[in-house]
């Protein structure tokens, strides 16, 4: 079963288009990564399907569902984002059950103090965190009550922007393990969009190198560990990794 399928996908933003014909298939229960320098729309790709970059033409599909524009309560039961920044994307003035508890009050869903310990402890957060501000964690803290926050519906679509660029690399690891973790015991599909080929080689099954707004190239991981990717773009990308990991 394809998890998420993007047909001929333009986005917009005003007069300036981000995207071009952007076509991709991901199967269920699937990891796969957008890669690509700065700017090439991988991002960008990642707002639409959340709904987050309402100006695009083509087609949407998740689980089967074709997506419209905007927001959809029916799709974000579905399909749940985790931001990069798990400093700005948490509200400050609101404690970690509030977060997590926000998503079931505008759903109507009940139980949810056993939902919020449930979530908590399947992303590895000690119950004493639940009643604190963000200012009050750890980067790696923050971001696992954003994947917390992302995991409350009960999504099989989980779409990572950069998600673990902004913490310390000692903190990367373990976020990346998690991530992992959760991937094989909830069965769930990721999209997601990273420059760091280390990561993708980690973390993903396939992946799609963008530039200027186009996808260039979709190989398999196993392609990208043997350094076999075709496009000449594709290949500079791989020696770019290599000189910053040396």
């Amino acid at each position: 079963m394809t998890a998420l399928s993007l047909k001929n996908l333009d986005i917009s933003y005003g007069d300036v288009q981000i995207t071009h014909d952007v076509n991709l298939d991901i199967a269920d229960g699937e990891s796969f990564a957008l890669v690509g320098e700065s700017g090439s729309g991988k991002s960008t790709v990642l707002k639409a399907i959340a709904g987050l970059a309402p100006e695009w033409t083509g087609e949407i599909t998740v689980l089967g569902s074709p997506r419209g524009h905007g927001i959809d309560r029916a799709f974000s039961r579905q399909c749940q984002m985790v931001f990069q920044d798990p400093y700005g994307s948490l509200h400050p003035r609101k404690t970690v059950d509030a977060t997590l508890g926000e998503a079931l009050t505008i759903h109507g869903i009940g139980d949810r103090n056993a939902r919020i310990e449930e979530v908590m402890t399947s992303v590895g957060l000690d119950r004493k965190f639940r009643f604190r501000f963000p200012h009050q964690l750890s980067g790696g803290q923050r971001q696992r009550v954003a994947i917390a926050r992302a995991l409350m519906l009960k999504p099989k679509v989980l779409l990572l922007d950069e998600p673990t660029s902004a913490l310390d690399v000692s903190v990367q690891a373990e976020i990346l393990n998690l991530l992992k973790r959760l991937r094989r015991e909830q069965n769930l599909t990721f999209l997601m969009v990273t420059h760091n080929l280390a990561v993708v080689s980690f973390l993903c099954d396939r992946l799609a190198v963008m530039r200027q707004g186009r996808i260039v190239e979709i190989a398999d991981v196993a392609d990208l560990k043997r350094g076999d990717l075709k496009d000449p773009y594709s290949r500079e990308l791989m020696q770019i990794s290599a000189a910053h990991a040396n």
